[in-house]
């Protein structure tokens, strides 16, 4: 479908045509037209798949053409993250070209000058409010912010706003809301504290879901099976053999990606971090070493990388399994973009082979295994059939010491266990007591029952 077939401004019409917007994505064709009858919104998509236009478009479209309050905030965005912000209020810009609607991006890790002008902003009434839940609510504390004229609320990335504790913020905020507001939800997954939180702020929403799609056939996918200590080196070997330059490596913590960023500068490599740590202007400061080519290597935790938008991205690999087969295809989507080859390599330690068994099975195929070296070391068989708990190595130590360890561990349960007959009694008796007792106020609760 064309966005000409829907029912849209002409403003907005004009700003898409002047960007050369033509054909929706599946989410936009689905959700566009809920939108602009009023109906609330649960759209399940994943990232990448057109989804700010398809609440962006509908909404802009209501505010050139409806009788809405001025100097008032109209609509409110809420994005998990500041990089996720700033990149809605920057197609905010261009599909609001032709029109007369003002907003303003309201985000933490900022300056006294930009909060002034978040300040100012807010105070006057931007149309448009896209904001973090933490620093929407630090403006709302100090009393100068009014939302009980805004007419949409909506929540792009819902999940990810959840996994990072924002549940009780986004309550607050909604309960400064006026109920007769339009809500829209987007969400990547659907885990049961979502579907909580759209029975909470959604009246009777129409419900649309985009099936996730694979991953394009442009992108080399390839997994390294190994040990958890392994990978680290396995990295370095991959950066030895291949164009390390425009890569963006996922780790799963903060943590991870200092300890990778501190051991590859080691090695000369120009490496950028991404994490929740870094403020606002250092931030921006790497992308843009990026961007200019001055880092070769971005290592970022995958809730920041979701605002990184770039589309030369010659390899992504995943340090650590993803949790979601979704985050997988969102990943490893950094790369073949723009009509180009990529390749993406997912390294697999012992105890994430059931995750990625569970990547796989969504794939409907076996990503290839790629044999290391044996300067690596001997690495585990690839059985993603058995699922190994937290700190499993999988790795048996040489010689007789792991069996005498197993031996001595076991004979020292026995003998702990058995150490005192007197402490086995001990336990059998204060059982039958707390039995006893149980017995005993069960009897005199039906008594009581019976008196009254």
């Amino acid at each position: 479908m064309k966005f000409e077939d829907l029912d849209l401004s002409y403003e907005v019409l004009d700003a898409l045509d002047a960007m050369n917007f033509d054909e929706c994505t599946p989410i936009q064709e689905q959700a566009i037209p809920v939108a602009l009858e009023g109906h609330d919104l649960l759209a399940v998509a994943q990232t990448g798949t057109g989804k700010t236009a398809a609440y962006l478009l509908p909404v802009l479209s209501r505010l050139s053409e409806e009788q809405h309050p001025e100097d008032a905030v109209n609509c409110i965005v809420m994005a998990p993250t500041r990089e996720l912000a700033q990149q809605i209020d920057r197609q905010m810009e261009g599909f609001s070209y032709f029109m007369p609607v003002s907003s303003v991006a309201i985000y933490g890790g900022t300056d006294g000058k930009e909060f002034g002008r978040q300040q100012r902003g807010l105070k006057m009434g931007a149309d448009v409010v896209i904001a973090t839940p933490g620093r929407l609510l630090a403006h709302l504390s100090m009393g100068y912010v009014d939302l009980s004229k805004v007419s949409y609320f909506i929540l792009d990335e819902a999940d990810r706003m959840l996994d990072m504790g924002f549940y009780d913020d986004i309550m607050q905020i909604v309960r400064q809301l006026p109920a007769d507001r339009q809500t829209l939800m987007f969400s990547a997954t659907m885990p049961p504290k979502i579907q909580q939180l759209a029975k909470s702020i959604l009246s009777n929403p129409v419900e649309v879901k985009i099936a996730v799609s694979r991953p394009t056939d442009k992108i080399d996918q390839s997994a390294v099976v190994c040990y958890e200590p392994q990978k680290l080196k396995v990295l370095k070997h991959l950066f030895r053999t291949s164009h390390a330059k425009r890569v963006i490596v996922f780790a799963s913590s903060k943590l991870k990606v200092k300890e990778l960023c501190r051991e590859l500068r080691r090695d000369k490599w120009k490496i950028g971090e991404m994490h929740s740590d870094l403020d606002q202007k250092v931030r921006e400061d790497v992308m843009l070493d990026f961007r200019a080519g001055n880092v070769d290597i971005l290592v970022a935790t995958d809730i920041v990388a979701r605002g990184i938008d770039i589309d030369d991205i010659s390899m992504v690999v995943n340090y650590d399994v993803p949790h979601e087969p979704e985050d997988y295809v969102h990943r490893i989507g950094r790369t073949a973009r723009a009509g180009t080859d990529g390749k993406a390599v997912t390294f697999v330690s012992l105890e994430e082979q059931w995750k990625f068994g569970l990547i796989e099975k969504f794939l409907e195929y076996e990503v290839r295994k790629e044999q290391l070296p044996q300067d690596i070391g001997e690495t585990p068989a690839y059985e993603p059939q058995k699922r190994r708990s937290k700190g499993y190595s999988g790795k048996k130590s040489s010689g007789t010491g792991s069996r005498k360890g197993g031996n001595t561990a076991n004979h020292n349960r026995r003998r702990n266990s058995n150490s005192s007959g007197g402490n086995t009694s001990g336990n059998r008796n204060n059982r039958r007591n707390r039995r006893d007792n149980s017995e005993r106020r069960k009897t005199i609760k039906a008594n009581n029952n019976h008196n009254e």
